[in-house]
Parts: structure tokens; sequence; C-alpha cells
């Protein structure tokens, strides 16, 4: 049990911190007309860390279950 709650806290970091690299627009830079508003493509680390945010994700809800049943059962 103790395990789970460690792998769990580790992802949740590695979850922040995956989710605070992500860059959105530019800044304050768009608040002032600066945002270019068209869409484009991920690509090389921003779609590494979206991909990376996602999976992160999953394991982290999935060892919060675990957690939880677990829990229950003891």
């Amino acid at each position: 049990m103790r395990a789970l709650l460690i792998a769990q806290a580790i992802v949740a970091i590695f979850l922040a911190v995956s989710i605070l690299l992500q860059n959105r627009g530019a800044g304050l830079g768009s608040a002032f007309g600066g945002d270019f508003g068209g869409y484009y493509t991920k690509r090389g680390l921003e779609k590494f860390l979206l991909y990376a945010s996602v999976v992160l994700a999953i394991v982290f809800f999935v060892l919060a279950i675990a957690n939880v049943r677990l829990a229950l059962i003891v």
C-alpha cells in the first residue's frame, strides 16, 4: 500500500511538471493582440509533453483507483 502511495505522489509531481511546461499562446502577449488565433500542429517537445501529460494522467487515475480499492480491502 505504501508503494502505491509513493508511486502516485511521484506520478503527480511529473504530471504537474509536464502540465506547467506546456506553453499556451504567448503569455501576456496574447492579451494585447499578439495571439495568432490560427490552427497549428504540435511538434517536437510540445507534442511529447502533450502525450506525456495524457499518459501520466491515466497512470495517476489508475493508481488512485488501486489505492481506493486496496484501502477498502484492508
